[in-house]
């Protein structure tokens, strides 16, 4: 299969997929992070005419800045927004940001690709476009780790469990190694806390490598 990994900089997906003997390519604006991966990456903007090679399978990871339900009060208007950093966009510059954010995913949405996954984390594409198909989370894929993750899909079938890990229990609550006692993340803020955030987690790429390589619905 021709596979596109769309927005991707890491090369996680695409080097699952091209393990498996599938023809796939990442695209992000950033160049590769894996040296090894870069031959196989397209640097430049997904809508710039690549979605129209010939692509039998698409797995596009949107940027989800604007789209994820954190920091809701930055779209509004008001005086608190003087406390925040210099280069933070808050109310019009804001939800004018969130709504070209989601074209953006509806154009992915809408490329002329068969089968086609959405990812993203829980946030304003399910009331604006739809509710994702499937939620899923690391750890139903032998990753120690927590992270609610929606797939939007066209013409795939949904991803089957691979490996559950079993939490620690901390206080009669379910806790993966990714997150302290009360539940918060553990990485520490950072300039490339995003990137770092974004990269999709070997078993799960594993497994949309696997089950979606073999085909369609």
């Amino acid at each position: 299969m021709r596979v596109l990994v769309a927005c991707e900089f890491s090369g996680v997906v695409t080097r699952s997929f091209r393990k498996r003997g599938h023809e796939a390519f990442s695209c992000d604006l950033i160049e590769c992070e894996d040296a090894g991966m870069s031959l196989y990456h397209y640097q430049q903007d997904v809508l710039s005419g690549v979605l129209r090679d010939g692509w039998d399978l698409m797995i596009a990871h949107p940027p989800c800045t604007y789209l994820t339900c954190s920091a809701e009060w930055a779209y509004s208007d008001g005086p608190y927004h003087q406390q925040v950093k210099p280069d933070t966009l808050v109310g019009t510059a804001r939800r004018k940001a969130r709504e070209e954010a989601i074209q953006f995913v509806q154009l992915l949405m809408n490329a002329p690709i068969k089968r086609i996954a959405i990812e993203n984390p829980i946030g304003v594409l399910s009331s604006r476009i739809r509710k994702p198909e499937q939620i899923i989370q690391p750890y139903q894929f032998g990753e120690d780790a927590s992270k609610a993750t929606c797939l939007w899909l066209q013409g795939l079938p949904v991803l089957k469990e691979t490996n559950y890990v079993e939490p620690r229990i901390v206080d009669g609550k379910k806790r993966w190694s990714n997150q302290t006692d009360s539940g918060q993340n553990r990485l520490s803020p950072s300039n490339d806390r995003w990137a770092k955030r974004s990269v999709t987690y070997q078993g799960i790429a594993d497994a949309m490598a696997e089950q979606w390589g073999k085909g369609g619905a």
